[in-house]
């Protein structure tokens, strides 16, 4: 008989099959004594700079846990002290797959960089394994974190409080990961490519270490938090949601509550069929590959739910809706694709606007960000209506159907932060090719390791957004529900926006995400300042340091401890900062304020994150199809032009664009939390 127990059996096969990865990676050879030299430098940069920063979190998530457990002890606040143990729960499952993920992506990077010697057949897949060891663990673990929440308690509002830490987990992540990884990546390209003319990942260049450290502490730990956050948060809203729906509409063999962790649990199975399908032949396309492996998992996950919907006789409006937004997904992530490709029209026209100079080339890309902001949001619009309209016809409803559609986008979450940590395993491994002098084959091999790995992760910087627009909608109607079951009986609950209470929420949730955006670049443009002095006093005070004579080698430390330092210095104050201008709006304009609020941040954080992502990476690729030779290729002013705009884009894509989806999703979640509070002691 399956029931909800699926879930955390698939999520501890899940954890099984990326240990069994892991080892595959251990024992492959990591290369010649200078390729382990470097690698040794990356992993113990990235592991100093996650051991202060976990130290940072762990005081955060101490004094979070403090209050939660202490407070309902002294006044009647609506939720249970067990909701601080389930917050410390979700926060360590987080940052435990972030570790895990980040700690095979520093062994695959040198071992794929190696393999490439032997061809492109050889050094993918242990990129990708690399890539899914870090999936798998966050899938694996988030769900496996559920379902012993559950389990023990019983109560899908306790869930929440493992939700809530999972989420201020990954906020912190993304936004000391992303200011450390821009800090290295804007100095180690203004001061290299532009004024000194030499190529990138050029041993000379003071701040390459730090550079290939980023790539580790932002584009795999963070982004592994991210979608941890949002799997996590997705489940949680449609197992509340379904609290109410329970005694209404039951099913025969299976509740609403317990779909959610079924279907999660089935997308677990599709996502290890997904990366045991991901193969390349010695001429084969990576990036091809991905694809493939990422709509047969799609195929995969639709015919395993649609078989069990009618075993445990599910209303199949449900499932309709699930697929809809696992539609949704590939459709964002096609958006995206068509946007930030190197092959692709609005690429390569940024790039030949670089001839003219790095304004126009900035000007280009920005209107192609601009305009690529559409297609995503339609795309949530038309799956938010489809999901909702086929669960009310199934008598189902709709805002559960949007939750449901919500969980569907994120069922292959296992196969997308493959796809999104192999990215950077590639750039690594380019970077650790070129420092330790590999032939100009492998190095063409490296580099299309790294073309593939762009767009993946500029295609799950997308999927990762869309989904968050659906989840932030779904935890919306869950803030609802919840301040409905706290409320005395008969309370009608509504934002209307003309109430003067629900537009102010809203103008205010509005400014948020752009001033937090500014706020973590504004970071980035301190930080990479203090940078680019470094690596040019580096260039200027040592003798034989451009040259590259026998011997003479920078100071890599110090710029590692430039970006560490400035980094866990700027992430506290927008962290904070977010939730507490949160509660403030709840515990001063009351529910209608909060509600207004909520709505006017997902709007504008989802705005703000497709701009800022898609820009970001169609200025680094048209970057790399000017390195690729054309108009007038590496070292010239078009060059010079293009690695201007895409330090501009750095932040915005890897810094302040993948943090907004998760900034929207704390918000929603610090207003469920003290929902039941706010309804007992808001001042207005």
């Amino acid at each position: 008989m399956i029931d909800w127990t699926i879930a955390p059996i698939t999520a501890s096969i899940s954890i099984l099959v990326a240990i069994y990865l892991y080892f595959y990676i251990e024992k492959q050879s990591s290369g010649t004594e200078k390729m382990k030299e470097i690698a040794d430098a990356i992993q113990e940069g990235a592991r100093a700079f996650l051991k202060v920063e976990f130290k940072y979190l762990a005081m955060f998530v101490a004094v979070m846990a403090i209050i939660l457990m202490v407070t309902p002890m002294i006044i009647d606040i609506g939720f249970s002290s067990i909701t601080g143990i389930a917050f410390v729960f979700g926060a360590i499952c987080s940052a435990l797959a972030g570790f895990l993920g980040m700690t095979v992506a520093l062994k695959a990077n040198v071992k794929s960089a190696n393999a490439a010697k032997e061809g492109l057949n050889k050094a993918f897949p242990i990129a990708f394994r690399g890539g899914a060891v870090m999936g798998l663990a966050v899938v694996g673990l988030a769900l496996l974190g559920i379902s012993i929440v559950y389990a023990l308690t019983g109560d899908p509002q306790l869930v929440l409080g493992f939700s809530f830490g999972a989420s201020a987990m990954a906020l912190f992540a993304k936004i000391g990961g992303g200011i450390y990884t821009k800090t290295a990546d804007v100095g180690a390209d203004l001061v290299g490519k532009v004024e000194m003319d030499i190529p990138e990942d050029d041993p000379r260049n003071p701040g390459v270490i730090a550079d290939n450290v980023g790539d580790n502490v932002g584009d795999v730990a963070g982004m592994g938090a991210d979608l941890f956050d949002s799997y996590v948060a997705s489940i949680m809203a449609v197992m509340i949601l379904g609290i109410a729906l329970s005694d209404m509409v039951p099913f025969s063999s299976i509740s609403f509550i317990d779909v959610p962790l079924v279907f999660a649990g089935l997308g677990i199975v599709a996502s290890i069929l997904g990366v045991s399908i991901v193969r390349v032949g010695k001429n084969g396309n990576p990036g091809g590959a991905l694809n493939l492996g990422t709509y047969s998992t799609c195929i995969i996950f639709s015919v395993l739910t649609l078989a069990v919907t009618y075993y445990l006789d599910i209303n199949l409006g449900v499932w309709a809706a699930a697929v809809i937004g696992l539609i949704a997904g590939v459709v964002i992530g096609i958006t995206t694709d068509y946007f930030t490709s190197i092959d692709r029209s609005p690429v390569i026209k940024t790039a030949e606007a670089s001839q003219t100079g790095s304004a126009v080339n900035i000007i280009t890309g920005f209107s192609y960000g601009l305009l690529s902001i559409f297609p995503p949001l339609l795309g949530i619009a038309l799956a938010s209506f489809g999901a909702y309209t086929v669960a009310e016809a199934y008598g189902v409803s709709g805002v559960y159907g949007i939750g449901m559609a919500a969980v569907g986008m994120l069922s292959i979450v296992g196969l997308i932060v493959a796809g999104d940590a192999f990215g950077p395993i590639a750039d690594n491994a380019g970077g650790i090719a070129e420092q330790a002098g590999l032939e100009e084959d492998v190095l063409d091999i490296t580099a299309r390791l790294d073309a593939a790995g762009n767009t993946s992760k500029a295609i799950t910087k997308g999927f990762a957004i869309g989904a968050a627009g659906l989840t932030v909608i779904a935890l919306l109607a869950a803030f609802k529900d919840i301040v409905i079951q706290n409320s005395p009986p008969g309370t009608t609950i509504s934002f209307n926006l003309m109430d003067p209470l629900v537009l102010t929420g809203a103008l205010i949730g509005i400014a948020i995400p752009a001033v937090f955006s500014a706020m973590v670049m504004l970071s980035v443009g301190k930080n990479a300042f203090i940078m680019i002095e470094e690596i040019r006093r580096q260039f200027r005070e040592i003798p034989g340091l451009k040259e590259g004579k026998e011997g003479v080698k920078p100071d890599y430390a110090s710029c590692v401890d430039i970006a560490t330092k400035g980094a866990l210095k700027e992430l506290i104050l927008p962290s904070v900062m977010s939730i507490a201008i949160t509660l403030a709006v709840g515990f001063i304009g009351g529910i209608q304020a909060l509600g207004g609020y909520l709505a006017g941040s997902i709007f504008s954080g989802l705005i703000f994150a497709l701009l800022m992502s898609n820009a970001g990476g169609l200025w680094d690729n048209a970057k790399k199809y000017v390195e690729a030779g054309a108009f007038g290729g590496k070292g010239s002013e078009t060059h010079k032009a293009a690695v201007v705009g895409d330090t501009v884009g750095d932040p915005f894509k890897d810094t302040a664009g993948p943090s907004l989806n998760t900034l929207i999703t704390v918000m929603s979640l610090v207003a469920s939390v003290f929902a039941p509070t706010i309804v007992l002691y808001a001042l207005l």
